[in-house]
């Protein structure tokens, strides 16, 4: 019997969970849960790395106070930011967030010293304002002082390793979606860095996920309790850990990764870069394993999440099964939205946001709540199904399921909507393959797990799945 620590940090909120492996099956039970907020400061938004430190503490004291004797530690989280260290050893402050303006145009202005194509031949990776290339050229054209003391950076997860070890790795999974990192030679592009005034050597070197990163540090074991547990960088970026938590029995699926963001993509043994993945704007990140995810961000459930703050702060709080009766009452309303339209990427009014939208395409716009949630659903499938239309044209095999993992994978409603959208079956769960993804990674790095496939065949003993036919 083996106990793995995931932490598993999202955009919006983030827990602790324990996996116990044990007969070829494994447990979890979640620990500790909390949100996660965006501090917004001045004109800033960044994100509170020291508030999630504290959070990491608590899971470990919580694990310890349960009984676990841990085998392992691993951390995953969204993609993109990153934390400046100093030469000191230092934060130098807390990490901006992907939500924060300041990359805004940065694209263009940077494509103006290399190329937009030149870009996405070398790192295969679909351009969004927010990538951490933009982040670096924004943050040098604004002369921030943490990027001009700066000795390292550090994406989130490896951030929080380092708090924990004292090491400072660069986990490839989660470098690969800076568009910074060549798709097929895993190194950095120092062009990019040049072209920037920034040196290549502020980026650790790039490790594999599954790479041991080393043991908690004495004074920090001890105050938790846990003993000095191997910290492991496992897939870092969240979607990775969720791809390999994807209960397949053969190679010819697509995946569906639902939760704030929407991840449709594919997995693959090289990187996808042809005029026409290009054109479609997708992108290939990695994995482990050696694989490549070949997929596309589409905004997803943040839309509904911004809408029921707006609810709630006028007193309208709604569960999931009032959500899914609400919908069902909208779903005579035909009006459709492009989910990944800018204006819903960090409205100050979700709801106006749709209301805008839809008046400036020439459709009716949503008054009721139930109007707004089945717009939101309706548009999400029918984008879900423009994106995979795009994915069967370049997948080099026959796309046969649509795997949807995830906390949106627990929507019965959407999942049906799906289903009927793209015509052909969905499968849907485990709701939790970011941490379940996360600790197989870990099992893997102990050998207690051999390979990808023994990974998924013991995910397949141990959740339930559901599917759903078109209707």
């Amino acid at each position: 019997m083996k106990h793995f620590f995931a932490f598993d940090l999202g955009a919006t909120s983030g827990r602790s969970i324990i996996g116990t492996l044990s007969n070829g099956k494994l447990e979890i039970k979640e620990l500790t849960r909390f949100p996660n907020n965006i501090l917004h400061i001045g004109n800033k938004y960044y994100w509170n790395i020291y508030s999630l430190y504290e959070e990491l503490k608590r899971g470990l004291k919580t694990a310890h106070t349960e009984g676990y004797t841990l085998s392992a530690i691993g951390i995953d989280t969204w993609g993109v930011d990153f934390v400046y260290v100093a030469a000191d050893g230092s934060l130098l402050g807390c990490p901006r967030s992907y939500r924060d303006p300041y990359t805004d145009g940065a694209p263009e202005e940077f494509f103006a010293k290399i190329p937009k194509k030149d870009v996405y031949q070398a790192t295969g990776i679909q351009t969004l304002n927010f990538n951490s290339i933009f982040q670096l050229f924004a943050a040098k054209k604004e002369n921030s002082s943490a990027l001009n003391h700066a000795e390292t950076m550090l994406f989130i997860p490896d951030a929080l390793s380092y708090l924990l070890t004292g090491k400072k790795i660069c986990e490839y999974s989660i470098a690969s979606t800076s568009q910074f990192v060549n798709a097929k030679t895993k190194k950095i592009e120092k062009r990019f860095f040049e072209s920037i005034g920034i040196n290549t050597s502020i980026v650790p070197d790039i490790v594999p996920s599954g790479t041991i990163i080393g043991t908690l540090l004495p004074a920090l074991a001890q105050e938790c309790g846990v003993g000095q547990v191997p910290v492991i960088a496992v897939a870092g970026h969240d979607t990775g850990s969720a791809v390999a938590a994807i209960p397949a029995e053969s190679k010819n699926f697509a995946y569906l990764s639902s939760g704030t963001w929407s991840l449709m993509g594919i997995e693959v043994s090289e990187p996808i870069i042809t005029d026409e993945s290009f054109e479609l704007n997708f992108t290939n990140e990695g994995g482990i394993d050696n694989t490549i995810r070949f997929l596309k961000n589409i905004t997803g459930m943040w839309l509904l999440e911004q809408c029921r703050k707006e609810w709630e702060a006028k007193g309208k709080t709604y569960g999931y099964s009032e959500i899914v009766d609400l919908c069902a009452m909208g779903a005579n309303f035909k009006s459709i939205i492009d989910p990944d339209h800018t204006s819903f990427a960090n409205p100050q009014s979700m709801t106006q946001a749709i209301v805008d939208y839809c008046r400036n395409s020439g459709q009716h716009a949503p008054q009721t709540e139930a109007e707004f949630i089945y717009c939101i659903f309706n548009s999400l499938s029918n984008k879900y199904k423009i994106v995979l239309e795009n994915l069967r044209k370049v997948a080099p095999f026959p796309i046969e399921k649509l795997h949807i993992i995830g906390g949106g994978s627990k929507n019965n409603l959407l999942n049906q909507m799906t289903a009927n959208a793209i015509g052909f079956p969905v499968v849907a769960g485990p709701g939790e393959a970011t941490a379940i993804g996360n600790i197989m990674v870990q099992a893997k790095a102990l050998n207690v797990v051999d390979s990808l496939d023994r990974m998924r065949e013991i995910i397949r003993n141990s959740v339930e799945i559901a599917e759903f036919l078109p209707l």
